[in-house]
């Protein structure tokens, strides 16, 4: 096995494409919700409609970072800004944080009707690294990380869940900031340079490296196997069973 219990500690996993592959949710749920405000913006102010495209959006400005980052990104790159607004804000507020729960509330509706699908191979190597004696963790952008866990039935598989809602009430900025890595790191009591760093996102094997980890795999779902390279993998596997 590449992670080798002589050397590290911990592994820390991302959930969304590592664990689970809720990302199809989260890709599908960005779009709707982004095109209908687009839409609806494009009739109001007479702008030209740019639909949310998966391909060529949800990758450099979503995927993997915590939720109103994304809304903040993606609107950014068609030159809009929107009042921050606050958490508590409702779905149908034109704000960051109204857009960003809006999107959250159909993400909630998709996984309460069809569950969640997860990654057997990924699984495989969690079970095995507990056999060796291993802490692990989830470290997830996702305020819905618990619950997705459970809709999985996989949460009894690890020590510590870091996630949205631990990023939120610590004031820890999302990846590709490495401060979520570390604080799992601190709360395992495990050195950043004894622990494995698992990820699909290219903000999070940014951050893996940025933390100084010893070891970062990085998952490559769509062939994006060099721009997981150059921005921090040591290792990159389209199945994480591979390192087996």
């Amino acid at each position: 096995m590449i992670i080798d219990p002589e050397k590290y500690d911990a592994v820390l996993f991302d959930l969304d494409g590592v664990l689970t592959m809720t990302m199809k949710i989260h890709a599908s749920c960005w779009k709707r919700m982004f095109d209908a405000y687009f839409e609806e913006r494009s009739a109001r102010l007479g702008e030209e409609f740019r639909p949310f495209d998966i391909n060529s959006d949800y990758k450099p400005h979503v995927d993997g970072k915590l939720r109103y980052d994304g809304v903040r990104s993606l609107l950014a790159s068609r030159d809009i800004h929107l009042p921050e607004g606050t958490p508590e804000d409702g779905p149908d507020l034109e704000t960051v944080c109204g857009l960003g729960n809006r999107k959250d509330r159909m993400v909630n509706e998709v996984i309460d009707t069809e569950g969640v699908e997860v990654l057997e191979g990924s699984l495989a190597v969690v079970r095995r690294v507990h056999d060796h004696g291993l802490r692990t963790a989830v470290v997830s952008a996702s305020k819905n990380c618990e619950k997705v866990l459970d809709a999985a039935g996989i949460r009894a598989l690890f020590d510590l869940v870091v996630d949205g809602k631990v990023a939120a009430r610590l004031g820890l900025p999302g990846k590709p900031a490495p401060d979520t890595f570390l604080e799992a790191a601190r709360e395992l009591s495990v050195d950043p340079a004894r622990a494995v760093v698992v990820e699909d996102a290219i903000s999070g094997v940014q951050a893996g490296r940025a933390g100084g980890f010893g070891l970062v795999i990085g998952i490559d779902h769509h062939g994006d196997k060099l721009a997981l390279q150059r921005n921090g993998a040591d290792i990159v596997v389209e199945d994480l069973s591979e390192i087996l």
